[in-house]
């Protein structure tokens, strides 16, 4: 199954937008993993991964963290972008999971 992994400072903050994309993908008839994780622990988690990441959306109060993540990310191949702060302000499941699909270049 594929995966989106929204990374914050303790993957507390995203936790609840995960929820929400979760039911907007259910919507969909979408089959997806979807993961929030503390940002300090993406390579680890790049390394120990059993379902292909398609994308890894920061949030915003990490969004210093992007050229890292970005470098960590690159041999695996995925992208990584910023949570849209209204987005995720307004915790906006259908916006992120759009976001991660765009950023992927996944068709919804």
């Amino acid at each position: 199954m594929k995966k989106i992994i929204l990374a914050c400072s303790a993957g507390m903050s995203t936790s609840i937008l995960v929820s929400k994309m979760k039911k907007e993908a259910a919507a969909r008839s979408i089959e997806l993993n979807i993961e929030a994780i503390p940002e300090s622990t993406i390579k680890e988690e790049l390394e120990g991964m059993t379902d292909p990441v398609i994308a890894i959306l920061l949030g915003p109060q990490v969004r210093m963290r992007k050229k890292p993540v970005t470098e960590i990310a690159a041999p695996y191949g995925i992208p990584v972008d910023v949570i849209d702060t209204l987005a995720y302000g307004r915790g906006n499941g259908a916006a992120v999971l759009d976001q991660a699909f765009k950023l992927a270049g996944e068709k919804l």
